[in-house]
């Protein structure tokens, strides 16, 4: 995939622990000739990865001029531990959250600005760091984020506590039916096949115990989306069948955030960097380092290392936000009729589908 003009990209990997031991695996995208304007840091979907499936995430923004940072979580991609197999999402976040800050506490990044970038189900991960340490992050670009189901499509209270009943007793198995939904999410056919083959991501059918913490986390985001404060550029494609436009219409709705722009895309799916021809995700490139250009700068003096309200605050009152926006692209006008599947894929109450 080529695009417009940008700078040499150094890729690393490197292997970490967290807490409960579990090797877990991490990759950056660096400019390779200058300082990075500021940090930005991956959150991956459900049974995805970072090295190949977000590569061109990476590179991209990276060859914005950002230092890029992603790591696979555990169970996924190149990391260790069950295949998808979510015992608690909370691990995700703190293993994320660990990792993350161990980056910003380095001495060359200790000013610079960082924002989370987030698809599917890791814009889930983003926002419950952003609710874990409100003050820390300086924004997140969300593309079809999971943090909400709509009302009709909730499954039944009975089925819930039914499969809440067994979750300990058979929480890895694959009991939950799904459907291949790569024909549904990747718009180009010739990386749709791509992501077809690629062994790292899974495509199994989802284990119980990891359905039902999709499930609590999406409801617990969406009982707190007024909470959500941080600048944020949420994306979405209008045809996306996998997760409702209007899930991220509410967190733009719902947001107490000042600074907070909604992009919709006309005719485009799910996989907005990653399955869209060239031209489509050129533009939402365009867009989102446009967005990140105007808020990357310098903070002099910032400690990162040490959770400070009053630093932080002060920090906010330095940095005049930008107007609330609803930014509309050309011809977005037309209304999408509910497709009945949940935001992290599951469709109707009884036939759950795995999450992006």
């Amino acid at each position: 995939m080529e695009f417009g003009h940008h700078m040499e990209v150094v890729y690393q990997e490197e292997f970490i622990r967290n807490s409960r031991g579990v090797q877990l695996f991490t990759c950056r995208w660096l400019p390779s000739s200058s300082s990075p304007k500021a940090l930005v840091f991956l959150c991956h979907g459900y049974g995805m990865e970072c090295s190949e499936f977000m590569k061109v995430v990476g590179s991209r923004l990276g060859g914005a001029g950002y230092a890029v940072y992603g790591m696979d979580y555990e169970g996924h991609g190149k990391s260790e531990g069950r295949r998808c197999y979510i015992k608690r999402f909370g691990n995700l976040v703190a293993d994320c959250e660990r990792f993350f800050k161990s980056i910003c506490v380095k001495e060359e990044y200790v000013n610079k600005s960082r924002f989370l970038y987030g698809e599917s189900m890791g814009g889930a991960v983003a926002l419950l760091l952003h609710k874990r340490d409100p003050t820390f992050w300086d924004g997140a670009v969300l593309a079809a984020p999971m943090c909400k189901i709509s009302e009709e499509m909730k499954p039944s209270p009975i089925v819930v506590n039914i499969l809440t009943q067994v979750e300990d007793i058979i929480p890895a198995w694959k009991i939950v039916p799904t459907k291949d939904i790569v024909d549904t999410a990747f718009k180009d056919p010739v990386k749709r096949e791509v992501i077809r083959h690629n062994k790292l991501i899974y495509k199994d059918k989802p284990r119980l115990k990891t359905a039902l913490e999709l499930l609590r986390t999406s409801m617990d985001l969406e009982d707190s989306l007024s909470k959500v404060n941080l600048p944020f550029l949420v994306l979405h494609g209008e045809a996306d069948l996998v997760t409702d436009p209007e899930v991220s219409r509410a967190l733009y709705d719902r947001a107490s955030s000042v600074d907070k722009t909604i992009t919709l895309y006309p005719g485009m799916w799910h996989g907005l960097t990653s399955g869209e021809p060239d031209t489509n995700v050129e533009k939402v490139f365009s867009d989102v380092i446009a967005w990140l250009d105007h808020r990357a700068h310098e903070r002099p003096g910032r400690s990162p290392s040490i959770r400070s309200d009053i630093a932080d605050e002060a920090i906010a009152d330095e940095a005049s936000p930008s107007p609330k926006v609803m930014r509309w692209p050309s011809g977005a006008t037309t209304r999408r009729q509910p497709s009945g599947i949940f935001c992290f894929g599951w469709k109707g109450r009884t036939e759950p589908r795995s999450a992006l």
